[in-house]
């Protein structure tokens, strides 16, 4: 039997509690490589390679792999085993309209329902990501960056919308990390956060609702050139509007 061959089995109908928790820490991690480019758009996601790599049996390897498959970073292959997804700018652009709506409207939400201890641990973890942008730690500062957008996704208290966000942010995981990248991108993400955490402490929920619709899209319109080669305004500008 091949090793190619090797990654066609069936998957499990049933795993274990220890090893669902574990699939699930392996998840995580196989998004930050994924994420950060170890394991780029359109690679072969081989089982013994990745158990190997990160040291896990491959039954919750399996389970990581259906995970990120229903996330949409992975798929899956008849005959051919998982390999990265590689989504188009227009199907990044397409998400990233719907993810914009959907954080516009969270914004509103958490501005009229978040209680003042929910908005004091959100601006508690953006000086912690300030903190990491300072020691220009990406890892820290797009988890801390994730966990902000999540947390005001929460003090909206919708289920239904907590679920669409969490699904579809997952999907985007890689294309959200790009804005850590370059010094140009990384330097505008945190400008505009200091706009959503003012507005946000000011529960001035259409002016949030509005600038997070268009922060979810700034980043990724810096690194691709719309027409004419114009790139997204600056946070200085958007707060403006």
């Amino acid at each position: 039997m091949t090793p190619d061959q090797e990654d066609d089995h069936d998957l499990p109908n049933a795993i274990d509690p220890v090893d669902e928790l574990l699939s699930q820490q392996i998840a995580q991690r196989l998004r930050t490589l994924i994420a950060t480019d170890e394991l780029k758009p359109g690679e072969r996601l081989r089982e013994r390679t990745l158990a190997d790599r990160l040291q896990v049996s491959r039954t919750p390897l399996r389970e990581a792999l259906k995970e990120l498959a229903g996330d949409g970073l992975v798929v899956v292959l008849p005959k051919r085993g998982a390999v990265v997804a590689d989504l188009g700018a227009q199907q990044i652009s397409e998400k990233l309209d719907v993810l914009g709506m959907i954080e516009s409207f969270g914004g509103e939400q958490a501005c009229r329902l978040a209680t003042d201890g929910e908005l004091a641990e959100i601006r508690a973890l953006h000086h912690e990501m300030h903190a990491a942008y300072e020691r220009r730690d990406r890892i820290s500062y797009f988890n801390l960056n994730q966990a902000i957008h999540k947390s005001i996704i929460a003090a909206a208290k919708n289920e239904t919308l907590h679920q669409m966000h969490e699904r579809l942010n997952r999907q985007l995981y890689r294309y959200r990390f790009q804005g850590s990248v370059t010094s140009e991108t990384w330097h505008t993400a945190i400008d505009e956060h200091e706009v959503i955490i003012r507005l946000l402490s000011a529960r001035r929920g259409k002016e949030l609702g509005e600038f997070l619709q268009r922060h979810v899209h700034s980043t990724w319109e810096q690194l691709t050139p719309g027409e004419g080669g114009e790139r997204a305004p600056k946070a200085d500008r958007l707060t403006e509007a």
